[in-house]
């Protein structure tokens, strides 16, 4: 690639995702579960982010691979490979943000509750050493099912004396990209303008994207259209696995919701003004220990969870219909960190 393609590509990537450009604090960065479909992409990813300055790559195995193709890369990020549990420790080390995107992926016919038995195990040991090595970080929890892997994590957190309810994100951004592109191609309106919140939990009909709330405003959508664009937000996995026909689940996207959320962090604890993204969180905003909402990001993490805004009669059904199902997967995550 020409020098002057490979600057341009830099700066786009800096303008779709807002990244900053000017002097930071040196930030390092952890992914735990690099080498796997979704980490290799977000390890490029969070290469290419001029606000990290040293990148952990964390895995069971196959790490020293990914490490040493994205260490090439020309931009300031510093990479280190680890692999093996005896590893993971120094890999967590200092860190100020820590990525899990960990665990099997789901196939075809599975639902995310069917990678509880797995994923949940891989989460509470490598939340446990996050408790040992890096207690102040900022976790961001991608691997599923996220509305049962998040308190799964608080509970591991708690029992070790380190848990801080502000540093502690459920990644549902790849709903809030899925909402927006889905949106933006119905509505026919720019997508880089679109904004729409997307509440509730990260697994079908838990899954609420507020299109009432949605930016820019359009008047060309019907009712029809509204459920059948959050019928396909909610299915937007599902979409993803099937077309994948048995080869794999939704990673280049969700890597790339991955690095917009660690972004939005970085920015925070940098001490950008307004830094607002949605993610699953410990919150008030229902009657639901966790709930997706829109937060504010600062330097502790969690600088305020915001409310819902006013909702139309669809969208009220849909928050009353999604929160048994939620409420169910998180009583399940919290069970399991007490059973073993």
């Amino acid at each position: 690639m020409r020098p002057s393609l490979l600057k341009s590509s830099a700066e786009l990537l800096r303008r779709s995702r807002g990244y900053a450009s000017a002097a930071n604090p040196e930030r390092k960065v952890a992914i735990l579960g690099a080498a796997g479909g979704i980490g290799q992409p977000l390890s490029l990813l969070m290469k290419l982010n001029p606000l990290v300055s040293s990148l952990s790559l964390y895995d069971i195995a196959g790490t020293p691979g990914v490490a040493a193709d994205v260490s090439h890369i020309n931009s300031p990020a510093l990479v280190k490979g680890f692999m093996g549990d005896d590893q993971l420790g120094e890999a967590l080390e200092g860190s100020d943000v820590v990525i899990i995107p960990a665990g099997v992926p789901r196939k075809p016919g599975m639902t995310r509750d069917d990678l509880f038995n797995i994923n949940a195990g891989i989460v509470k040991g490598l939340c446990t050493a996050i408790a040992k090595h890096c207690p102040n970080a900022l976790v961001n929890m991608i691997s599923n099912p996220v509305n049962s892997t998040v308190p799964i994590a608080a509970e591991v957190f708690k029992k070790a004396g380190t848990y801080d309810k502000k540093k502690l994100f459920g990644v549902t951004t790849l709903d809030v990209v899925r909402a927006k592109t889905f949106y933006a191609g119905k509505a026919g309106v720019p997508v880089t303008e679109v904004n729409v919140p997307v509440v509730g939990g990260h697994a079908g009909i838990t899954i609420l994207p507020l299109f009432s709330q949605a930016t820019p405003a359009s008047n060309s959508l019907s009712q029809e259209d509204i459920e059948a664009l959050t019928k396909r937000t909610q299915d937007g996995g599902t979409e993803v696995v099937e077309a994948k026909a048995g080869k794999g689940s939704a990673t280049l996207s969700m890597a790339y919701a991955g690095a917009v959320f660690a972004d939005a962090c970085l920015k925070g604890l940098n001490g950008v003004p307004d830094v607002v993204e949605c993610s699953f969180v410990q919150s008030t905003v229902t009657e639901l220990p966790f709930f997706a909402s829109k937060v504010r990001l600062g330097k502790n993490g969690v600088e305020e969870v915001l409310g819902l805004g006013e909702l139309n009669d669809f969208e009220k059904k849909g928050l009353e219909n999604l929160k048994g199902e939620l409420m169910s997967s998180i009583e399940k995550g919290v069970k399991f960190a007490h059973s073993n």
